[in-house]
């Protein structure tokens, strides 16, 4: 069969091609095609967009490219009527993809949505979209069904997985060639995988690394990025920098500073104490905070719905603010012990119903009989 795949970010793209990887196993002759990076290629998908060129963050950025974006949606309706996929799957990136499935229901194709989008977050009234559009919704964090419970989707429409990053980093480990010991020095700092993340967070991570001069920072780079993005945001050679090699300095790390987002349940399920940091434009921001009612901002937290990780929004991210944090998370054995604590719980939680194994096995039983099976 043939799937359209679409992921704006390299996130998506990882957890895409862990999807793609366990419907080969079911299916045999899958073809793919779509949106994403290296790692979907590496599963044999054929992209015609690369996420690097797709991620606009905020709403000014959104703003000040929508020529680009709307002249990527008018391409995409149009692949996808070349191609003639038996479905389309859209990874997470809402803003992009729930305009393309709106046009694809309309069009007849089966619409497949994994990684739910955070309606719960913010434009909850989205989920009304998602019921008319989609016809499968796969969702990955333990209280979203229950919160789209609400919006009367079908019995057939919307089933909890768990989430893939245990079955992903649970993979990593038991195929690690080397078991590490954590280096107890080993800082970690993710400053995200968008050019303007870097931008903002990463000269505010390199100032606090500086009042540290006991322990190793390694800048964990981002898929898709050029090492002079990091330059320019101040990256000297007083910090190294690794590309893709996220989880094997997370597996050795001792602490990490990371921008809100995945990589923080990736430090998680690591259990690598770590502080969450995030600051945008101030007028993104702004508006940003009128339109998310969320207690948290880390999946850490929202998950677990306490906060176990200290988290440092907006005016809150200073050089001195981050510099005390970080004094705490690297010598006070309690509180790294109450993060250890929640880690624990944010584990149990996550364990779901088959993780992407049920996910391959649900999308092929849609596509073949218009069925899911209970």
């Amino acid at each position: 069969m043939k799937y359209y795949i679409i992921a704006g970010e390299a996130s998506g793209d990882m957890q895409a091609a862990h999807l793609m990887k366990k419907i080969k196993l079911i299916d045999a002759v899958a073809q793919f095609r779509g949106w994403g990076g290296e790692l979907m290629q590496q599963q044999g998908a054929e992209i015609v967009k690369h996420y690097k060129d797709l991620a606009f963050m905020g709403f000014t950025q959104v703003i000040a490219n929508l020529g680009t974006i709307l002249n990527n949606i008018k391409f995409c309706k149009t692949d996808i009527t070349a191609y003639q996929p038996d479905a389309i799957i859209y990874v997470d990136y809402p803003g992009f993809n729930m305009r393309i499935a709106a046009w694809a229901k309309k069009s007849n194709y089966k619409n497949i949505y994994y990684i739910c989008p955070q309606v719960w977050a913010w434009k909850a009234k989205r989920s009304l979209k998602l019921k008319r559009d989609i016809d499968l919704l796969l969702c990955i964090l333990p209280f979203e069904k229950k919160f789209l419970n609400k919006y009367q989707f079908t019995q057939k429409q919307v089933e909890y997985i768990g989430h893939p990053l245990l079955e992903i980093i649970a993979g990593y480990k038991a195929n690690a060639e080397i078991k590490v010991e954590v280096q107890d020095k080993l800082v970690v700092l993710l400053p995200g995988s968008r050019t303007q993340e870097i931008k903002i967070k990463l000269p505010i991570m390199l100032a606090a690394a500086m009042q540290f001069p006991d322990y190793k920072f390694i800048v964990a780079g981002a898929p898709g990025q050029d090492i002079e993005n990091y330059k320019a945001a101040g990256l000297t050679d007083d910090v190294s920098i690794v590309f893709g090699q996220t989880y094997s300095l997370l597996s050795m790390a001792y602490a990490a500073i990371v921008t809100s987002g995945t990589a923080t349940l990736e430090a998680g399920l690591f259990q690598v104490p770590q502080i969450v940091v995030y600051k945008g434009s101030p007028i993104s921001y702004y508006i940003g905070k009128q339109l998310v009612k969320i207690k948290y901002i880390s999946l850490v937290n929202l998950i677990v719905d306490c906060p176990i990780v200290k988290e440092m929004i907006q005016n809150e991210l200073t050089l001195g603010n981050l510099v005390g944090e970080m004094k705490a998370l690297l010598t006070d054995n309690e509180y790294r012990q109450n993060i250890a604590n929640g880690y624990a719980e944010l584990e149990h939680l996550l364990s779901g119903n088959g993780g992407a194994n049920r996910a391959a096995e649900l999308i092929i039983k849609l596509i073949k009989n218009n069925e899911i099976e209970r």
